[in-house]
């Protein structure tokens, strides 16, 4: 007896900066916005598990099979992100970042969870990004990684900002197990598994 029933597909990308997380648009004000469907040919009922926002890049799971989304959301899944802050960020801010700091979430204040936060040494090697961070003449900037098990809305963002480094580029290179490693800005390759 024959079923009609597909097996799931899933897939890791590169997201560049400057698209949105997801392939449909039915936003006006956002006509003219990137999708992710610009990429490659994904199969219909593809949908991006935990979003990167436009101005974000880096490792973006994507998926036909629900059920696999809420559970890459979900906390048993850790997120490290590589930031790049204003400033040249000092000890006492990451260990507030480590310990949880207050954020707006939709109008109600929320106090993160505690994370791992560390300055990196030397600065990541990224391909440069489609429009430039900032000229290096108006002071320095530090590189940070931040691993959460959670995913508020622009929750790094809001985080870096509320310690005084307000983030000027965000990359994430890890979820579970998978990593960004070489791939290169907008690549995209099949997976057969999650790992956490």
């Amino acid at each position: 007896m024959e079923t009609n029933l597909k097996e799931h597909q899933h897939f890791v990308i590169f997201k560049p900066y400057g698209y949105l997380s997801q392939f449909t648009n039915n936003d006006i004000s956002k006509h003219k916005k990137k999708l992710l469907g610009e990429l490659y040919n994904f199969p219909e009922n593809i949908m991006a598990i935990g979003r990167l926002d436009e101005k974000s890049e880096g490792l973006l799971f994507l998926t036909t099979d629900g059920n696999m989304s809420e559970l890459v959301r979900s906390s048993q899944f850790e997120k490290e992100y590589f930031v790049q802050v204003d400033g040249n960020i000092t000890f006492k801010a990451i260990e507030e970042l480590q310990n949880g700091v207050e954020i707006g979430i939709h109008g109600t204040k929320y106090i993160t969870n505690n994370c791992r936060v560390y300055k990196l040494n030397e600065n990541p090697d990224f391909p440069n990004r489609g429009k430039k961070i900032r000229d290096d003449r108006h002071g320095p900037t530090s590189w940070i990684s931040i691993t959460l098990t959670e995913g508020k809305f622009r929750q790094i963002r809001k985080m870096t900002a509320t310690v005084g480094f307000p983030t000027l580029r965000l990359v994430r290179i890890r979820i579970g197990a998978h990593q960004i490693n070489s791939m290169k800005i907008g690549e995209v390759k099949t997976l057969t598994s999650f790992q956490k």
